[in-house]
C-alpha cells in the first residue's frame, strides 16, 4: 500500500525557507520504499554537494538530511535512518528511546537515488527490510527532515510533532503503519 506524506516544520521554528515537503512510502512484502520530493526556493537552503564516494557519515542531522525512523510496534528498539543529498548515509539502532545508538551493521551501503533541478530535488530508496525485520511483522514508521538554511538555523520537519521540542525520537510520532 503506498501512504503519501506532507511534512510540516515544527512550530516554533522561525525563518523558515519557503520550501514544502512530501512525498510516498511503500512496503511490499519486505521491500521498503520510500520517496522525498523537496520543492521550493532552493537557494535559501544548505545543500551538501555530491560526495565521491558516498559514504556512512555521522553527525548527517547538523545539515540538510532527510531522516526515517523504524520500528516493530511494542518493542522498545528503533532504527534510525539519515540520508544526505550528497549522497552520504548513516543507520543506527537503538535499544530504547534515543539509548544505545550505535551503527547498525547490517548494511554496509544504502544506495540511494537524488535528482537536483532548479527548484526541486526528489531522494528515492529502496532496500530490503530482511536484516532488521520479518516480512510478516508489522512496521511502524516516522518520516522526517532537517533543513538547514543558507543562514545556518535548523528547521525540523515531521508528519507530525507530537512533543513540546522537535525530537523525530518520540514513539508517538511513529505514525505510518505498514
Amino acid at each position: 500500500m503506498i501512504i503519501n506524506f506532507a511534512l510540516q516544520p515544527f512550530p516554533t521554528d522561525s525563518n523558515l525557507p519557503q520550501i514544502e515537503i512530501n512525498g510516498r512510502v511503500n512496503r511490499k512484502e519486505n521491500i521498503l520504499s520510500i520517496e522525498y520530493q523537496l520543492f521550493g526556493d532552493l537557494n535559501a537552503i544548505s545543500i551538501a554537494p555530491p560526495a565521491n564516494p558516498p559514504s556512512r557519515q555521522f553527525h548527517l542531522w547538523e545539515s540538510t538530511c532527510f531522516e526515517f525512523f523504524i520500528g516493530i510496534p511494542g518493542d522498545a528498539n528503533y532504527w534510525e535512518f539519515n540520508l544526505s543529498p550528497s549522497g552520504d548515509w548513516a543507520v543506527f539502532a537503538l535499544d530504547d528511546y534515543r539509548q544505545g545508538l550505535r551503527d547498525e551493521l547490517s548494511f554496509s551501503s544504502l544506495p540511494f537515488k537524488i535528482d537536483r533541478y532548479p527548484n526541486y530535488i526528489t531522494l528515492s530508496l529502496e532496500f530490503d527490510l530482511s536484516e532488521l525485520i520479518l516480512a510478516e511483522q508489522d512496521l511502524e514508521m516516522s518520516v522526517t527532515t532537517v533543513i538547514k538554511s543558507s543562514q545556518d538555523e535548523l528547521s525540523y520537519w515531521a508528519i507530525n510533532h507530537s512533543g513540546k521540542e522537535a525530537d523525530f525520537h518520540l514513539r508517538d510520532s511513529f505514525i505510518i503503519k505498514t
